[in-house]
């Protein structure tokens, strides 16, 4: 079993989306997010996006980072986006650390609809980067197309 810690700075939406998909990819992965400043929870519109796609995240809660520093990973990965954010780094044991950056769709401004749309786009971004790292990293299957969508870690 491979166990992949996910992380980013509030542990609200992008780190418990990425936990989210990579936990419905393979029921056998052992799957954490948690945050250098975790929220007090979920964004409601990570859950709503998530449930959409059959991914319950309701259920999930921010955790601080703390909680994982003794244990070893396979995998830890970062997910914060934007240069001005400041991206937890892990110092545990680690088998790989990779960085797969998504836009922070909280920090996104417009109407209700917009922000949701937001959120769906960056969900999705999610779930085609998390299955091509499956399919590289997991599973050890070589992608061959190269579109900007595909994961290149």
């Amino acid at each position: 079993m491979k166990r992949i810690l996910v992380l980013c700075t509030g542990n609200r939406c992008r780190s418990q989306m990425v936990q989210g998909i990579l936990q419905s990819l393979d029921p056998d992965l052992e799957v954490h997010s948690a945050g250098i400043r975790p929220a007090s929870k979920v964004h409601p519109l990570a859950v709503k996006v998530m449930a959409e796609i059959g991914v319950d995240i309701a259920e999930h809660y921010p955790k601080h980072i703390d909680s994982y520093l003794g244990d070893p990973w396979d995998y830890v990965i970062t997910v914060c986006g934007g240069a001005n954010e400041s991206c937890p780094v892990f110092i545990g044991k680690v088998g790989k650390r990779l960085h797969i950056g998504f836009d922070d769709p909280d920090a996104f401004k417009g109407t209700e609809e917009e922000v949701l749309t937001e959120f769906r786009r960056v969900r999705d971004e999610i779930k085609q980067k998390m299955h091509n790292f499956y399919l590289t990293e997991i599973k050890d299957i070589k992608i061959e197309c190269c579109t900007s969508e595909n994961y290149n870690g």
